[in-house]
């Protein structure tokens, strides 16, 4: 569910629009809109789990949830998520649950097909790629070494900052602080991505995922260090060029221009 709390898995499989179940689903108001944590912050506080391709069950902090399945049907509307066009809404009792804890009339939409949405040229798309309902690129990735210099630029005595505060998919350690940011393509296990850009980081950054209260880092931290074109930078998108399964632990390799090298 796009905006809604993130949820670890040991393994997933790989589809050209980003990992299976990932960011199929979305929230939009009355008028189609797309809604999301950067406006709306507890959306964080809520969970999905996918239940097949067309269902999905939604959790609150407080231990309600609600289920949708969209073969019991839905209605086509317009939406304004860039190059989709249209979406499914769900009927009924999914959206009262839903408006109650945003606090005004949402509704459910659903991506029937994940190979309408191609992904923007300027967000490095080539003809034929494609993109859930995520922004910009089908994966993100991130690395523990470059979370790590942030926090000593940060404050080396605060608390670290949490790694989910920046929603990547994939997370790798042992590499040097950013390193990540020169390569061209990724292979992690048997599954070959490209490198479409370097991630613009949002205000969705600052708000601290267990409270959901709203703070200055780390975009401060990074406007000081990371800023560059007036956005600030931490993560990189990817791309599959492969079908396949990525786990927890497996090896991965990146390509610096033509030069190959095992990086975990």
């Amino acid at each position: 569910m796009k905006s809604f709390a993130g949820e670890d898995v040991d393994s997933a499989a790989v589809n050209p629009w980003g990992l299976e179940q990932d960011r199929r689903w979305a929230l939009v108001d009355s008028a189609g809109t797309s809604l999301t944590a950067r406006q709306h912050n507890q959306l964080l506080g809520l969970s999905a789990n996918a239940l097949s391709d067309t269902a999905v069950q939604l959790a609150d902090r407080d231990g309600s949830s609600v289920t949708v399945d969209m073969l019991d049907g839905g209605d086509t509307i317009q939406v304004s998520h860039s190059g989709q066009g249209t979406a499914v809404a769900a009927r009924g009792e999914v959206n009262r649950w839903l408006s109650e804890r945003v606090g005004f009339d949402v509704r459910l939409v659903w991506q029937p097909d994940p190979t309408v949405r191609a992904i923007d040229p300027e967000d490095g798309g080539q003809p034929g790629e494609v993109v859930s309902l995520a922004d910009g690129g089908p994966l993100l990735l991130a690395t523990e070494p470059s979370l790590r210099q942030l926090d000593e630029w940060t404050d080396p005595e605060a608390v670290p900052l949490d790694m989910v505060r920046f929603r990547p998919n994939v997370i790798i350690d042992d590499l040097e602080p950013f390193i990540e940011e020169s390569w061209t393509s990724v292979t992690i296990g048997d599954v070959r991505f490209r490198v479409t850009m370097i991630c613009d980081r949002c205000v969705m950054t600052t708000i601290e995922p267990t409270t959901l209260v709203r703070g200055k880092e780390p975009i401060r931290t990074l406007a000081v260090h990371r800023q560059r074109d007036h956005k600030t930078w931490f993560g990189i998108r990817l791309t599959p060029l492969d079908p396949g399964r990525i786990h927890v632990g497996d090896r991965v390799e990146a390509e610096v221009s033509a030069a190959s090298t095992v990086v975990g």
